[in-house]
């Protein structure tokens, strides 16, 4: 058995379990090793039952004292059973379990963990977890937790990696070169899987952690540092004269641009003049004028007779930019072109001829701008916006339609600058620290949902007085083991509450014609609510929209709920974010009150890194790179530091990786590059 093996060479995992494992992302034996633990049960250490504690969780040794007794409360079935050791007996309780009758055998041994309580003056514990003894499985030592999901318990994904671990063990590939670990002091893969799965000690679970969160690190670092020499390597950058085309561009603009917008526009001239190839990371917080960089930077290219090409992540995305543009290039004779994978034959014929003989100088679009088949005449400037939702490589192939064109990458996303240098390695950075002037300030409210009833009369008021709102539901389907708002049902009860109103509902599984039908409507002002999962999180810009409703907001991370933010107070009327949830948590209860105390994008970001859990931050899974499965931005920045300077000593000392040594290394870098990680 292999790392690349399917999930269903191990024993146990027959087709229906397989699906289940898939929605973890877990597909082959790798993918099962890198299913990390999200917590650890120390059960080291065992009571006696005399001794056991209604407070805590206990792990026990007992036997079992005959066979279990059924018996009905209500409508419930239950099954008792009675197990002792040297000091005392207690009662053992399932619930419509009926199996449990002869599950644990009479006489035998078993290692139970479970929290006690009294009960009629008895001691019992419900629905215990158990391991025979003869197993010697998890018994006696520290269990991991992992992430589930329904019908996958947690001793079923135990036995799956126990029986994985076996089956490798030994076996894995060493990608850290040996005088990079000795000089960091890491632990031998093998060594660190096994230990951080079943740690044998608090020690060993250290030491496995660490040589992982490394090697994510490290990988990571030398693939970005990788890219930047390629495109290093690629040679001259094209030089762009006249650079009095961006101050004439400025002077037909209907509002004046800030400092922040001509500090970063001064910088992009000095890329784009240099001779060497420009690739720019703009970043900014919602609706501090990133586009209008974009415009400038396209504008003067297309001055210097060459095409300037847009990539955006979503249709709507997409159409919205080619209005934006077209509205300030028609005026001065640049033609635009749209080009998205759901234009008719005869749109996207006649938008190919006119990009291939130069016709249309802007071009704006979809994935479909990279598609085989489309020609351009003369590119000079790729732009991708919102680049987290792109590949790395995606951005690279659009690169690679012309020679040597400039890039220039476009994030809302505000991202420290320590974590930015880390994800966009390979790009200089720009930050437009700015709002334009006239930005309403955004009042957040958070609430439960006992002010629902409210919350509707002001959605009502607002409409009433000529304005609109999006309320965003978390989910599209129905699941009767979460509370939390269906985006079908909730627009049903909405407009039971608000007969007067017009309420529309959008979500991710309608077709993309629909979609844009009903976004259409709400921006021309015909609808008064949108119901909405999170598709409008970027590409729609309602200046009359005032109320962002956000129902079950402890769902979203504290970065996606500021771009939610973002969709509105865009016009000249008073603005008002209202997040809904009942969740009591520590960190629920910490993103509320970041979220109700700054609109400063960066400061959430950097409170959004400290409260998520590895890899989540905004999913680095979304910048095209590949997903940390162990590492924590925020706790781990210190191994970061030492990953960056070990993958900067490795490429000095061995560039192309030729080295026997890292061969291994370079087959898996590779393997990204080619798009099985760093392309999704």
């Amino acid at each position: 058995m292999e790392r690349t093996s399917p999930i269903t060479e191990l024993k146990n995992v027959g087709e229906q379990r397989a699906k289940k494992l898939q929605r973890m992302g877990i597909e082959t034996i790798g993918d099962l090793l890198e299913h990390y633990p999200r917590d650890y049960k120390d059960r080291s250490r065992l009571t006696k039952i005399a001794d056991l504690s209604e407070t805590d969780e206990n792990t026990f040794l007992a036997r079992v004292k005959g066979e279990g007794q059924t018996g009905r409360r209500g409508r419930l079935t239950f099954t008792r059973l009675q197990v002792f050791d040297d000091t005392d007996e207690i009662t053992l309780l399932w619930y419509n379990q009926p199996y449990m009758k002869t599950a644990l055998k009479s006489g035998e041994v078993y290692l139970f963990t479970g929290r006690m309580q009294k009960k009629y003056n008895r001691r019992e514990i419900v629905s215990p977890e158990y391991e025979s003894i003869k197993d010697n499985f998890a018994g006696g030592r520290i269990v991991p937790v992992y992430p589930s999901v329904d019908g996958i318990s947690q001793k079923m994904l135990r036995s799956y990696l126990e029986e994985a671990l076996k089956q490798v063990s030994g076996t894995l590939t060493e990608e850290l070169p040996l005088w990079i670990r000795k000089k960091y002091h890491l632990a031998e893969k093998n060594f660190a899987q096994t230990n951080i799965h079943f740690p044998r000690t608090e020690e060993a679970f250290y030491d496995a952690r660490r040589r992982l969160v490394f090697e994510e690190f490290f990988l990571l670092q030398t693939a970005l540092f990788s890219l930047r020499e390629e495109l290093l390597g690629r040679g001259s950058g094209i030089v762009m004269e006249h650079p009095e085309a961006i101050d004439e561009f400025q002077k037909s603009l209907p509002f004046s641009m800030t400092n922040a917008q001509k500090k970063v526009l001064s910088e992009i001239a000095a890329d784009m003049t240099s001779g060497k190839i420009m690739s720019r990371l703009v970043q900014g917080d919602v609706g501090s004028g990133k586009t209008a960089v974009a415009m400038a930077a396209a504008y003067w290219a297309i001055q210097n007779g060459y095409q300037a090409v847009l990539m955006a992540p979503t249709e709507v995305l997409a159409e919205q930019h080619g209005k934006s543009f077209t509205e300030l290039f028609a005026p001065l004779g640049i033609e635009v072109a749209l080009l998205t994978g759901s234009m008719k034959a005869k749109e996207k014929r006649e938008a190919l001829a006119k990009i291939a003989d130069g016709t249309a100088q802007m071009i704006v679009g979809t994935h479909a701008v990279i598609q085989k088949g489309v020609e351009y005449h003369k590119i000079g400037l790729v732009i991708t916006d919102e680049q987290h939702r792109f590949g790395v490589r995606q951005r690279s192939m659009l690169a690679e339609k012309g020679e040597n064109p400039h890039v220039l990458v476009m994030t809302a996303t505000p991202i420290p600058r320590t974590l930015a240098l880390i994800l966009y390695g390979d790009l200089d950075i720009s930050i437009i620290d700015e709002l334009p002037p006239g930005r309403q300030q955004i009042d957040t409210i958070g609430v439960n949902t006992s002010y629902r009833q409210r919350i509707y009369a002001f959605l009502g008021k607002e409409a009433a007085a000529g304005r609109q709102a999006y309320v965003i539901c978390p989910m599209i389907e129905e699941n009767e083991k979460m509370e939390v708002e269906n985006v079908l049902d909730y627009t049903e009860k909405l407009k039971a509450a608000l007969p007067e109103c017009k309420i529309a509902c959008v979500h991710g599984k309608m077709k993309a014609a629909e979609k844009q039908e009903i976004m259409d409507a709400f921006a021309a002002g015909n609808t008064d609510i949108l119901v909405s999962t999170t598709v409008i999180e970027v590409g729609i810009n309602v200046p009359n929209a005032t109320v962002m409703l956000i129902e079950n907001s402890e769902r979203f991370g504290l970065a996606q709920l500021h771009q939610l933010r973002g969709r509105v107070g865009r016009g000249s009327e008073k603005s008002y974010c209202i997040l809904v949830s009942d969740a009591k948590t520590k960190i629920a209860v910490e993103r509320m009150q970041t979220m109700t105390k700054t609109t400063d994008g960066f400061v959430i970001s950097e409170m959004d890194l400290k409260l998520r859990g590895p890899g989540e931050f905004f999913g680095t899974r979304q910048h095209g790179l590949p997903e940390l499965k162990i590492a924590n931005l925020y706790r781990d920045m210190a191994i970061l530091k030492e990953a960056q300077q070990a993958a900067g000593d490795l490429l000095r000392k061995d560039p192309q990786l030729e080295q026997e040594e890292n061969a291994h290394l370079k087959s898996r870098l590779s393997a990204w590059f080619e798009g099985k990680s760093l392309d999704l």
